[in-house]
């Protein structure tokens, strides 16, 4: 039995799939209100820092170290609450990283099955593949597929007036 392969080109799949494009979006967006939630909170404390460093002549002794106390507490849960938030961040992405290599090998193994394909490599400048001729890149194809099949799931699942009217045409 002859081997049946064929290749994508990876960093073109991943540039044309819809599903990432919205995905990667998606969050981008939330690291953006991260980025800038967690702004508005340094610059909070920042200007608490600087009324105490305004107001500390005025201050007993005692009143002064409780303040000083007090924002090295803030410090503190802010520099926690900016490592919380890195961490979701990347779990995010790990996430959808993950989602996407099974999302791109599910419909990697259908159309495998549909074409006689026993194995389709990654084409891209990390990959072991060299060079495959034209014949092999299976790139389009698969974008076309991928972006159906996303659009198929996003528009969801026939409602039952829809299935009712099809079996009566």
């Amino acid at each position: 039995v002859a081997l049946k392969l064929a290749y994508i080109n990876s960093d073109t799949v991943l540039k044309y799939y819809d599903y990432l494009k919205i995905n990667r979006e998606q969050l981008e967006s939330k690291t953006k209100k991260m980025d800038q939630d967690l702004r508005n909170r340094t610059v909070g404390l920042q200007n608490e820092i600087t009324a105490y460093q305004r107001n500390v002549s005025a201050m007993t002794l005692g009143q002064a170290r409780a303040a000083e106390e007090d924002l090295g507490k803030k410090q503190q849960n802010l520099q926690m609450y900016q490592q919380s938030l890195q961490q979701q961040l990347m779990q995010e992405e790990a996430k959808l990283n993950k989602e996407l290599y099974d999302r791109i090998t599910g419909y990697l193994k259908k159309y495998g099955l549909e074409k006689g394909l026993q194995v389709v490599l990654k084409f891209d400048p990390t990959s072991d593949v060299l060079y495959g001729g034209e014949s092999l890149d299976i790139t389009q194809d698969v974008i076309k597929g991928l972006n159906e099949a996303y659009q198929t799931e996003k528009s969801g699942p026939a409602t039952k007036a829809d299935s009712t009217t099809a079996k009566k045409k």
